[in-house]
């Protein structure tokens, strides 16, 4: 009897226990991303994680894993689809052969510059649109981050929009940028970032086009004399969680994580135009020819560019990308 009793009290704490509700680290997620932690995407996804934290009562952890810690991007979406690993923040760029919808993020200009407009655009039916499209993909897109703007280098002149006839620009593999630099006179060639460098150093390619705190990391500026600030191209972030650990969230759970990805916002945007101005004085500090488009030579791009590139990427993806880009039109049109 005496064992018995000395046992009832902690078979009462156990079933107290058990009954009770764990509040620390109910849900864990486990984020995986490319860039280094000094940079905008792991700066702030460091802020919403504590923010989703606090605001969950430590219910919620987000487990960060940046530089490709758990492999490359594609690997990392694959892994977000089978739900070996919960979220990644991925580059657009790389996710059309996921989700075709997605390129017509390559566009050039789509993005407005302007950023209260670009903030619209992304919160409005085009940027629901656009994140919806990933539901029968296997994955749940909650949002879009901004990551900067591409622009062109070459190691002969860009003194005007005719400078870029006959000249050859590397190029991701996407027929939307082929036949963007097509529009321009130029070739566009397809050549893998690894061996970009190379390609400018020896002459395959005259030039490229990419963020100008990629241009400084990358020291592509070393080996091209020309560089004319068009953010031409927008580079957005798309946030991606497994479906099923997203349905497992109870719903206010939900509604914080996207609340906290959208709040860092204007902060991420500061951020990377810190990052990109420091890049802009160190590549003029090497010498080279750095040259800003005026807005109305951005708008010739646009007028020149745009048309053919809408046209590619509606040839890939039919009907449902001439709906995205409808879409984007009727809501394009009504911030002007």
């Amino acid at each position: 009897m005496r064992t018995a009793s000395f046992l009832h009290p902690i078979l009462a704490t156990l079933a107290i226990g058990l009954a009770t509700p764990a509040f620390a680290q109910d849900f864990v997620a486990k984020i995986g991303h490319l860039e280094s932690t000094q940079q905008s995407r792991h700066v702030h996804l460091e802020k919403v994680a504590e923010l989703v934290k606090e605001r969950t009562g430590g219910a919620v952890e987000f487990q960060l894993f940046p530089q490709g810690q758990l492999g490359n991007q594609r690997q990392m979406t694959e892994g977000v689809q089978l739900g070996t690993l919960e979220a990644t923040v991925s580059p657009a760029a790389f996710l059309g052969g996921f989700n075709p919808l997605v390129s017509i993020l390559d566009i050039p200009y789509l993005v407005p510059e302007d950023t209260a407009a670009a903030a619209e655009l992304r919160d409005g039916p085009f940027g629901e649109a656009l994140l919806d499209s990933f539901s029968d993909k296997g994955l749940v897109a909650i949002d879009l981050w901004p990551n900067g703007t591409k622009q062109f280098t070459s190691s002969k002149p860009l003194d005007d929009i005719s400078a870029f006839s006959g000249q050859k620009f590397r190029v991701m593999d996407s027929s939307i940028l082929i036949e963007q630099f097509n529009a321009l006179g130029a070739s566009a060639i397809a050549l893998p970032f690894g061996e970009l460098y190379t390609a400018l150093q020896t002459g395959v390619v005259d030039g490229e086009e990419n963020p100008l705190d990629t241009i400084r990391a990358m020291k592509f500026y070393e080996v091209q004399d020309y560089l004319v600030v068009s953010d031409h191209g927008a580079m957005e972030d798309v946030v991606l969680f497994n479906p099923m650990f997203w349905e497992s969230l109870p719903e206010d759970y939900r509604t914080i994580i996207r609340d906290a990805f959208a709040e860092v916002i204007p902060e991420l945007t500061a951020h990377k135009a810190v990052a990109v101005e420091d890049a802009l004085a160190a590549i003029k500090e090497s010498g080279t020819d750095v040259r800003i488009a005026d807005e109305a030579e951005r708008a010739n791009f646009r007028e020149v560019m745009f048309e053919p590139a809408s046209a590619a990427y509606v040839a890939k993806t039919g009907d449902a990308g001439q709906a995205l880009l409808d879409t984007y039109t009727q809501a394009y049109e009504s911030l002007n």
